[in-house]
C-alpha cells in the first residue's frame, strides 16, 4: 500500500520571508547593544559588531545556497544529514532545536519587560506568557496568518527604530561616542581586546535567528527565487539597523543610558 508524502502549503512569498527573517531578529536591535557598550565600550563594541556582521553576512550568503538547493523544512538538520549522516544530522538538529526553544521565551520576556515599563501594574512574566501564547496560537492557526502578522509587527518595529534614529541623529556627537570608547581600557590594546571578545555574544544578538527562514522554505511559493531575495534583503536590513541604532544611540556617550 503506497503512502502519499505530506506536503506543506506553499503560501509564502519573498516579502513574507523577509518579514520572518527580520522579525526573528529585530528584538536584538532594541536591546543587547547596551550590554555590549557596558562590556567593551562604544568603540570596542563597534569592532565586535563589524566582525560579527561580516561573519553573519558571509554565512547567510552560504546558507542561501543551501536553502535554495534543499528547500525543506528541516533546514540545518536536513543539510547536515545529507553531508554528515544520521549522527551529524542529529547533533545539528538538536543544536537548532535548543536555539529555537530558548529564543521565543527570551523575546517574550523582552516584550513583557517593555510592557511593564509602560504599564507598571502589569507583571512582566504575565505579559511574557500572554505574548508567548498569542504567537503560539497564531502559528497553530496557520503559517500564512502568522507570517502576515509578523510582517506587520516587523514593519512597525522598523518604523519605530527609524523614528528613534531620526530624533537623536541631530544631537549625535562623535566626541561623546568615542569618550571612554574602549570601556575599562584606556586605549586600544590587549586589555581592550578582552572586552571586545566578551562583547561578541551581544553583537550576535543583532543577527541571531535569521537562519530560521530556512525552516519556512518548504512553504515558499517559489523558494529558489524567494529565499535569496528574503535572505539578502533581510541581512542588509539588519546590518543597516544594527549600525544605525548603535551609532545614533551614541548621543548619550559612554556615560549613557544603559547605566541609568
Amino acid at each position: 500500500m503506497s503512502q502519499n508524502p505530506t506536503h506543506l502549503h506553499k503560501t509564502l512569498g519573498a516579502f513574507h520571508l523577509w518579514g520572518i527573517a527580520v522579525g526573528l531578529v529585530i528584538s536584538g536591535e532594541y536591546f543587547g547593544w547596551s550590554y555590549g557598550w557596558a562590556t567593551a565600550g562604544t568603540l570596542g563594541f563597534l569592532v565586535a559588531t563589524v566582525f560579527v556582521a561580516v561573519i553573519y553576512t558571509a554565512f547567510i550568503f552560504s546558507f542561501t545556497e543551501l536553502t535554495c538547493a534543499i528547500p525543506q523544512a528541516g533546514g540545518p538538520f536536513t543539510y547536515s544529514s545529507r553531508a554528515l549522516g544520521r549522527w551529524g544530522g542529529l547533533i545539528v538538529g538538536l543544536a537548532t532545536l535548543v536555539e529555537f526553544i530558548f529564543a521565543p521565551p527570551a523575546i517574550a520576556l523582552a516584550i513583557g519587560a517593555y510592557l511593564n515599563v509602560q504599564f507598571p501594574g502589569l507583571s512582566p512574566k504575565v505579559a511574557a506568557c500572554g505574548a508567548y501564547l498569542v504567537f503560539m496560537t497564531l502559528n497553530i492557526v496557520g503559517v500564512h496568518i502568522a507570517a502576515t502578522f509578523e510582517l506587520f509587527i516587523t514593519i512597525a518595529a522598523i518604523i519605530e527604530l527609524l523614528v528613534f534614529m531620526g530624533v537623536v541623529a541631530p544631537a549625535f556627537s562623535w566626541q561623546n561616542f568615542t569618550q571612554n570608547g574602549w570601556g575599562v581600557a584606556p586605549h586600544f590594546g590587549w586589555e581592550a581586546m578582552g572586552g571586545i571578545f566578551a562583547a561578541i555574544p551581544f553583537a550576535i544578538w543583532f543577527f541571531l535567528a535569521i537562519e530560521g527562514v530556512a525552516m519556512a522554505a518548504e512553504e515558499a511559493k517559489d523558494p529558489r527565487r524567494a529565499i535569496p531575495v528574503a535572505y539578502i534583503a533581510g541581512v542588509l536590513t539588519l546590518v543597516s539597523l544594527a549600525f544605525g541604532v548603535m551609532l545614533f544611540a551614541g548621543v548619550w556617550g559612554t556615560g549613557g543610558l544603559w547605566l541609568t
